[in-house]
């Protein structure tokens, strides 16, 4: 019979001695495990029970039911293991390799011609069919072993069995099993004769040690933290072992030195002996438990209500478990002047307990308290603070005593802050309450001049009576108590009077707008809302205006009317012009933008200030810094987007093609649409047809390649770094604070640059939006470090650098339109086409993401691309 010669059979057959020989190896250790699964169960449930020192907890019967138990089980488990074990077979391992490749190669080098071996040309085509196979043999590799035996234990148990063992080998000891030959028959007398002897080292709970078996430990030296519990136990003849100890300090009734139980505490450094046979001695060494520390960072600083804020760190070497502030009145610091002239009425020191953590570590830590004492008697008067931490030992740690002036609410009507101080009079002691009523009755002795309301005049002519009634008759600690909330709320309604009103009106008409947006309400109920928050805009303007008049007139600024560097200047023509955007971005449907511009708006309304007229007076070396990172952010910005642009021309390369179409023309192509993509160089807020042309000029400049982007870039970085020579606020913490802000700053462009050098533009627009967000942490520190040095008074006068730095930059990072006013004039986006095209790229964003064949640096990209927009 013709064939393929066995001469080559046997040499295609060779070259498959290494993967074969793997394969059946793999077998065999799989055939193994197979069988012997429950031999190694049984085995290291056994070894977990004698490690963890079970069997010396229960009598010695239950020992023995135990073993007779596990041995039967271990002889199941090898005759299991004895039938089921095979060692596989030559032939099983090339059938299980033949398996693995196409065509079953093996087999078929192995088979014989069975018909056509008289035929030349069929014996050709076998011997070429054969050669084919030897070829695909060749390249077989060995098949790794199927160790999954999920099947044979459904209920997992070797995996019970490992867990078991695991924990006997961290909290066990190898050495306990040798403890079952004591419970053979004649052992009993050994063990009953001893001497045997155990202990156990158990450190406080609170220091997270593990309890430590002494019998495992050799002698020597033993270091355990203090108030550790030592527990010894004594077997076999009494006074065979005796316990000598010098670590608890006992000096009441201590038990005999031969009781078999003792049980005490270290509290010193000593020595504890076992004496006797198998006795061991260790060198005791108390590890100390320190006091915790606890320290006032800086001085509180105070909101606007008055809620103060006071940072603290605190540090244990375990841990801090809870602290407290006390607050008492610097009695020597008053100014003991009018109602304060007498002696003050004995008052508990102020206790408050200090935020701990939630999380994380509390070995070392800052806090910072937060609190609201403007209600307190001593409000806005000079205390004394001392913040106490405690640890798990009960140990105490106290800072050094802080004097301060106790924040608390300011109050700037006149009425108001007239009724506060006779408010704090009466609380100083209940003998002023006939002098307060008086003060008060000529304060609102022409109440048509100081009353804008007759309810107001109506609560403080009812609480001066009472007052004068309750002074005749006896004043209590109740009553006390009750004026002065009467007062306090007196005081908030003339304090806010109207302005809460308004503010609450305008809260309301920017809620029913918001739930109307959700609802996908009508446009004709969108109008009728947003005519609504237009009224409640104007009203809310107009008592800020008169309350600004009133502050004014008494000479006065409030210092704590909110963080200054967020106050902005605007006029009603800013705000109608803010309201006609969002009213325009409703009637678009671009119903998100719109709720997010209303969000703005009314924090905006919240916190400005409304200024009289312009200041005077020279710019200072820190408003000049604030401007240049302001047009240093608004140029940052313009590169991001131009980068975003060159990205999408990147994922579709003709999706600009068609744009570029429609925009000849149009002032070089970049005049109106993009004119924050030019990194906001040479433009103005005219919309002339200069601007147009310096927007052809830099769309050209775009043209000549991702290099343009980087040298810009790196222009950018150069002029921040000359920025940074010129900062003022040196060596104060929000000076050294905006410096570390530029920093960061400064290497995120640096990143910029190298990946627009490299076109890699998502790593750039990440390093740039870094930039974008360390330059506004900076500009912010910079705005804290003006304003303190205003507060210290080495700005001079003038206007104030939080108005100035609202004249020179909008809090958003947009470009200030042509008349100072919020914004630019230009809209950013031109056209109905554009917001088609703007939704097509959303959707094709958003199918590019879900094509899971795509690179996973471009699925990821795409990714942040939807959470950003």
């Amino acid at each position: 019979m013709a064939n393929f010669s066995r001469h080559d059979v046997r040499r295609g057959l060779s070259g498959l001695r290494w993967p074969l020989a793997l394969t059946r190896a793999g077998m065999v250790a799989e055939n193994l495990w197979q069988a012997t699964w429950p031999l190694v169960t049984v085995v290291l449930a056994v070894l977990a029970v004698l490690m963890l020192g079970l069997q010396d907890s229960v009598v010695v019967e239950v020992v023995w039911g135990g073993a007779v138990v596990g041995a039967v089980a271990v002889l199941a488990a090898l005759i299991y293991a004895f039938v089921r074990f095979r060692l596989p077979t030559r032939m099983a391992a090339l059938v299980r390799l033949d398996e693995t490749l196409p065509g079953r190669p093996i087999q078929a080098l192995m088979d014989t011609q069975a018909i056509g071996d008289q035929d030349a040309a069929s014996t050709a085509v076998w011997r070429a069919h054969q050669a084919r196979m030897a070829e695909r043999a060749a390249a077989a590799q060995a098949v790794p072993a199927d160790m999954r035996i999920a099947q044979r234990d459904p209920y997992a148990l070797r995996y019970v069995a490992a867990l078991l063992f695991g924990v006997a080998l961290i909290f066990g000891s190898i050495w306990r099993v040798g403890s079952v030959n004591t419970m053979t028959p004649g052992a009993g007398t050994g063990l009953a004769s001893g001497p045997v002897w155990e202990g156990w080292a158990e450190s406080p709970r609170y220091t997270g040690r593990p309890t430590i078996y002494l019998n495992d430990i050799p002698a020597g030296t033993l270091d355990v933290p203090a108030g550790s519990l030592i527990t010894l136990r004594l077997y076999g003849e009494v006074g065979a072992l005796t316990v000598a100890e010098t670590v608890s300090g006992r000096a009441g009734e201590v038990p005999p030195a031969s009781a078999s139980e003792q049980d005490f505490t270290v509290i010193q450094s000593g020595e504890i002996a076992i004496n006797g046979p198998g006795g061991r001695t260790w060198s005791v060494a108390v590890l100390p438990d320190k006091a915790p520390n606890v320290a006032i960072l800086d001085a509180p600083e105070a909101s606007a209500l008055g809620e103060m804020t006071l940072p603290y760190e605190a540090s244990d070497d375990y841990g801090v478990e809870a602290g407290e502030a006390r607050i008492t009145l610097d009695l020597d610091a008053v100014d003991r002047r009018h109602g304060l002239a007498i002696a003050p009425e004995d008052r508990p020191e102020l206790t408050v307990s200090l935020p701990m953590p939630i999380t994380g570590d509390r070995t070392d830590f800052e806090e910072a308290l937060i609190e609201d004492f403007s209600e307190h008697p001593w409000a806005n008067l000079p205390v004394s603070m001392v913040l106490n931490v405690l640890d798990a030992a009960e140990q105490q740690g106290e800072s050094a005593p802080r004097t301060m002036i106790l924040p608390g609410r300011r109050f700037f009507d006149p009425v108001a802050a007239a009724v506060i101080e006779q408010r704090r009079d009466l609380l100083w002691s209940r003998e002023n309450a006939t002098r307060v009523a008086q003060i008060l009755r000529a304060v609102a002795h022409r109440p048509d001049d100081v009353f804008r309301k007759e309810v107001d005049r109506l609560r403080l002519s009812g609480a001066i009576t009472r007052m004068e009634t309750l002074a005749r008759y006896g004043l209590t600690d109740e009553h006390q108590e009750d004026l002065a909330q009467d007062l306090w709320d007196l005081a908030l309604s003339l304090e806010e009077g109207d302005l809460a009103d308004a503010l609450e009106r305008l809260r309301r008409a920017k809620e029913r707008l918001d739930q109307a947006m959700r609802d996908g309400a009508s446009p004709a109920e969108i109008a009728e809302l947003m005519r609504e928050l237009r009224r409640a805009t104007e009203d809310y303007m107009q008592q800020l205006s008169r309350q600004a008049q009133q502050e004014n007139q008494n000479g006065e600024q409030n210092p704590q009317s909110g963080d200054q560097q967020n106050q902005m200047q605007m006029t009603q023509d800013d705000l109608q012009r803010m309201m006609d955007r969002i009213q325009e971005l409703m009637e678009q449907g671009r119903m998100a933008e719109a709720e997010q511009a209303l969000q703005e708006l009314q924090e905006m309304l919240e916190n400005m200030r409304v200024t009289q007229g312009e200041g005077q007076g020279n710019q200072s070396a820190g408003e000049q810094a604030m401007e240049g990172l302001s047009e240093t952010l608004r140029e940052q910005q313009g590169l991001s987007d131009q980068a975003f642009r060159d990205l999408q021309e990147q994922f579709n390369p003709n999706a600009q093609a068609g744009e570029s179409q429609g925009n000849e023309g149009r002032n070089g192509g970049q005049g109106q649409g993009n004119q924050h993509s030019q990194g906001g160089e040479g433009q103005g807020e005219e919309g002339d047809g200069q601007e147009g042309g310096e927007g052809g000029e830099q769309a050209d400049g775009q043209g000549q390649g991702d290099g343009s982007l980087a040298d810009r870039q790196q222009a950018l970085r150069d002029e921040l770094s000359r920025q940074q020579g010129n900062l003022p606020g040196a060596g104060t913490p929000e000076g050294d604070a905006a410096r570390d802000a530029l920093d960061r700053a400064g290497r995120a462009m640096d990143g910029a640059e190298e990946a627009l050098r490299q076109e890699d533009f998502a790593e750039a627009i990440d390093n740039q939006s870094q930039a974008m967000e360390a330059l506004r942490e900076g500009m912010r520190a910079l705005g804290e470090a003006m304003q303190q040095e205003a507060q210290n008074g080495q700005q001079g006068q003038g206007m104030s650098d939080s108005d100035r730095r609202a004249e020179a930059q909008d809090p958003l990072g947009r470009e200030p339109g042509s008349n100072g006013s919020v914004g630019t004039e230009e809209g950013l986006l031109q056209g109905e086409d554009v917001y088609r095209r703007a939704r097509d790229l959303l959707d094709e964003i958003r199918r590019r993401s879900g094509d899971g064949e795509r690179p996973d640096v471009e699925l990821d990209y795409l990714k942040r691309l939807l959470d950003r927009f």
